[in-house]
């Protein structure tokens, strides 16, 4: 059976790649991919494991948004789309994988990145801890980090932009 990481990359890979379904068989098991605009992994395993923990779910609370006053509608639908405009030509770092965002490494320690600083290819800018496992994220861009677009211990998505970069 393959490995978390190695299923990670082969789902990075399919999503970089022009193609739209993947399937991989090997020794009892099948991993089959299909893309329609995002990544969809099916992992079947035909031969029992006797060490895997059960998995464990976390209740999701989402709290309902504020009604904005009527008075300022037009002015917020404005910044809005000036946001939207500006976001162009910006890099956005995505989360590889479904986890929480931390922006440092420790409560205690600073946080890697904030609104402002230089970011290289290789700068860690946040981990994304998932299973237990945590995972330092990459800039993948030299540039100037413009906006963190979510908050620390938030759950994020695969593919749910968490930075935005103006790119160097």
């Amino acid at each position: 059976m393959l490995k978390v990481q190695e299923i990670r990359e082969l789902i990075k890979l399919v999503d970089h790649s022009s193609i739209d379904e993947f399937s991989y068989e090997y020794e009892g098991s099948k991993i089959k991919m299909k893309k329609h605009g995002a990544v969809k992994t099916v992992v079947e395993q035909t031969q029992p494991v006797t060490a895997a923990p059960a998995p464990q779910t976390v209740p999701v609370v989402q709290e309902a948004p504020k009604p904005e006053p009527r008075v300022e509608a037009a002015a917020v639908q404005e910044t809005k789309q000036e946001e939207a405009q500006d976001t162009s030509n910006l890099h956005k770092i995505v989360s590889p994988m479904v986890g929480t965002f931390y922006q440092s490494s420790s409560p205690e320690a600073d946080a890697y990145v904030k609104a402002g600083s230089k970011v290289s290819k290789d700068s860690i800018v946040c981990i994304v801890e998932a299973m237990k496992l945590f995972n330092e994220i990459e800039a993948e861009v030299n540039g100037e980090i413009v906006e963190i677009l979510v908050k620390d211990g938030q759950l994020v998505e695969y593919g749910q932009p968490l930075f935005l970069v103006k790119p160097e």
